[in-house]
């Protein structure tokens, strides 16, 4: 395919979705590609971009997002793409457009209409939502965390549960009251958001709380499967597991959840565990509407089935990436995990086969390097393994070795969408931030 089309106009070519593959792509999209011959476009619902294995630290209040989040507006003029708000609705494949819903404002008017945006290349990645397999309730009384809103609502509902109890222990101070956290899913997202309750309450004195600590908060740990952290070698999740009870997390495996209402969680055997808040953290899937989109195929979890090109199994122009796509490589029982490091690699791929196409050149497969898992423990403890397809996952790392390598995972991202220079500008930023900021972001 020449730079410029038969027709004169440029080569499209659109990313729908800002997360950590789609704003990496797009950023190497745009600082490749000449303007004049190429339109690079990001579609994304929502305006700015944070790092989704950071939400956690965003729901406890230990993480300002306003000062880590990524404005792709901003961004996109830096790095020659251009961003536009709207989420995906359909795929004419035929015609190669998207269709982007309606925009609507709070007051219920019409902002942006029902508009196209046309393709010659098109990649998805639009990530993943939680999985609540049909169990009733969890829909309308749990809380998930995918989103920057998702974070804010459940800081709010925390901080004012803490307000609640720390009102009843002045008016009464033999009064019993607690905040009572569930936590459904013993991954990583689940692991992660019960150590960092615990290091919020530990603060939550310093700013106008004083009489709260973190006896009164109640979390619990609901598992489906025998052991918390099933990525991790065992002795690795048996050691976090630890940790979490010395926290004063209640970590229940084997623990299957069947209802949830809007003050407790149901197990299946018939145990009620009241609940203020109720987090879901079990599973993830691909969005619904992209059961079946554009007469591509899917799984039944709604995720795209993907050559290991990643190019979609139907259509050569689309591609998809991150947890969106599902891929299970030759000799493999099961599809590339959900993780942020596989949407990193695949990034890479597409923009090398985006590239190869245009040249006309034989496109690379996409071959996964497991780089291990990190599981970060708050301040308390980090946990993980490294080199994972290299040495059988059995290097095992913990304490200031795995704090560090947990947080380069974050700096490396950083320096993928900013560049080497801002990058490294915001990495001693966020040094000096963790000095001078309040250690809780409480509005």
């Amino acid at each position: 395919m020449p730079r410029t089309r038969a027709d004169g106009k440029k080569t499209q070519i659109v990313v729908v979705g800002g997360g950590a593959g789609g704003l990496e792509l797009v950023t190497r999209l745009g600082a490749h590609f000449p303007r004049d011959d190429f339109d690079i476009i990001l579609v994304d619902r929502n305006p700015t971009h944070i790092w989704k294995p950071l939400l956690h630290e965003v729901a406890a209040g230990s993480l300002d997002a306003n000062l880590d989040e990524v404005g792709y507006r901003g961004h996109a003029y830096r790095w020659g793409y251009r961003y536009f708000d709207g989420a995906l609705e359909a795929i004419d494949r035929e015609a190669r457009q998207i269709v982007i819903a309606p925009i609507i404002d709070e007051d219920g008017s019409e902002v942006i209409g029902r508009h196209r945006i046309r393709y010659d290349f098109l990649v998805l990645a639009v990530g993943s939502i939680s999985n609540d397999f049909g169990i009733p309730g969890v829909k309308d009384h749990c809380l998930a965390l995918e989103t920057r809103n998702d974070a804010d609502r459940f800081r709010r509902k925390l901080l004012n549960q803490c307000l609640r109890v720390s009102r009843a222990m002045v008016a009464d101070a033999g009064s019993d009251a607690t905040v009572k956290v569930v936590i459904v899913g013993g991954g990583a997202t689940g692991v992660e958001l019960a150590a960092e309750l615990y290091s919020a309450a530990d603060a939550l004195g310093f700013y106008g709380l004083e009489v709260f600590d973190r006896l009164r908060l109640q979390v619990t740990l609901l598992e489906a499967g025998p052991r918390i952290l099933p990525m991790l070698p065992e002795k690795l999740a048996a050691a976090a597991h630890a940790e979490l009870e010395n926290l004063g997390v209640k970590v229940l495996p084997n623990t299957q959840v069947t209802a949830a209402t809007a003050d407790a969680i149901t197990v299946k055997d018939g145990t009620i565990i009241p609940a203020d808040i109720k987090v879901w953290a079990a599973g993830v899937k691909g969005a619904d509407f992209l059961s079946g989109i554009g007469g591509l195929e899917t799984t039944r979890t709604n995720q795209l089935l993907v050559r290991d090109t990643l190019q979609t199994t139907l259509d050569d122009h689309i591609f998809a990436i991150g947890d969106c796509a599902s891929y299970t490589p030759p000799g493999e029982a099961r599809p590339i995990p959900p993780r942020a490091q596989a949407a990193h690699q695949m990034a890479q791929t597409v923009f090398a086969n985006i590239k190869a196409t245009l040249k006309g050149k034989p496109l690379k497969p996409f071959v996964y390097q497991d780089k291990g898992a990190l599981v970060n423990l708050a301040r308390y403890s980090t946990v993980g393994s490294l080199m994972g397809n290299l040495v059988g996952g059995k290097m095992a790392i913990e304490g200031r070795l795995a704090r560090f390598v947990y947080t380069s995972l974050y700096r490396l991202h950083l320096i993928a969408i900013h560049g080497w220079l801002k990058g490294l500008f915001l990495i001693v930023m966020g040094h000096v931030n963790q000095v001078v900021r309040p250690k809780l972001k409480l509005h």
